[in-house]
């Protein structure tokens, strides 16, 4: 739908007539009507009721006509904050590995796209060092691991992305339940140093599986291909794409619920830059809600 051709419908409402309409937009009436008659056959029903030279609204287009105006004064702002100038300069983002690949680049393409002006420098690590880095105010935000503790009061966070818990494992493995696959092969383990190891050290724990450990660390990339070259299995969260190409692997939900792996955007409520971080923000939510609609 044409938002032009919405402006063209409030104006006629508004003033009572197509001719009236025609000079506030600079357009002819012709142009008016035509406008009016396009709108209707995509609402599919009539907006405007002709009487001579004077027109009315219909009850149908009255009980659009708010709806439209609103519509339009939020378009109207969307524009001046899309080439507001002052939506520029250099936003000093953080971010964890596995966002690095799997959630950043959708958010940053999203960002530019809209923000063009804007110029974001990044960096890597781990969560624990990039908490302390917006806490310490070397960066504005950061997206992160929610941390198994309660923030400081200057600090806020957003969750952007929840990941179960699977088991990952051989192709040829499909016939043969999570907990056993867990208790029976090679365990390739995710780093309890790191938060996410941690919790699936707790299910394992929970579950009351005791496993044959082969490999501990943190790379989960790696520990797909170790996986794929019948290394073993693993536990780990179910990390955002892209995976490494060409491997055959199962994905296996675990049998008992459990928490989630959560992710989100870490900043500082006292950075000068906050308006660079409520944008950045908003674009985020946006790239992950397509994100998930798509996966």
């Amino acid at each position: 739908m044409d938002s032009e051709f919405l402006k063209t419908y409030v104006a006629v409402a508004d003033h009572g007539s197509m001719a009236a309409a025609a000079r506030l937009l600079n357009i002819t009436p012709a142009a008016v009507a035509q406008q009016i008659r396009t709108l209707e056959r995509e609402i599919g029903t009539s907006l405007i009721a002709r009487v001579g030279r004077t027109v009315s609204v219909t009850e149908a287009g009255a009980r659009m006509l708010q709806r439209s105006r609103d519509l339009l004064r939020d378009i109207g702002e969307l524009r001046a904050v899309a080439n507001d100038e002052s939506i520029a300069g250099e936003l000093r983002l953080g971010a964890c590995p596995t966002a690095m690949s799997g959630m950043l680049p959708d958010i940053l393409a999203l960002l530019v796209e809209t923000f063009p002006h804007l110029k974001v420098f990044i960096q890597p690590g781990y969560s624990a060092d990039l908490y302390r880095a917006v806490e310490n105010a070397e960066l504005d935000a950061a997206i992160v691991l929610q941390a198994p503790y309660v923030l400081p009061k200057t600090c806020d966070w957003q969750l952007l992305r929840e990941e179960p818990l699977i088991v990952i494992a051989p192709e040829n493995a499909a016939s043969h339940d999570p907990h056993e696959l867990l208790a029976t092969q090679p365990l390739i383990r995710y780093d309890r140093n790191q938060w996410g190891g941690r919790l699936a050290d707790e299910y394992l724990r929970m579950a009351q599986i005791v496993p044959h450990e082969r490999f501990e660390l943190n790379a989960l990339h790696a520990i797909a291909v170790m996986v794929d070259r019948g290394l073993g299995v693993s536990l780990v969260p179910d990390w955002a794409r892209p995976w490494p190409a060409g491997l055959r692997l199962l994905r296996l939900p675990v049998p008992i619920a459990f928490d989630s792996r959560r992710i989100g955007a870490v900043w500082s409520r006292s950075t000068i830059r906050l308006r660079l971080v409520r944008v950045f923000l908003q674009q985020a939510r946006v790239a992950m809600q397509r994100q998930a609609i798509n996966s």
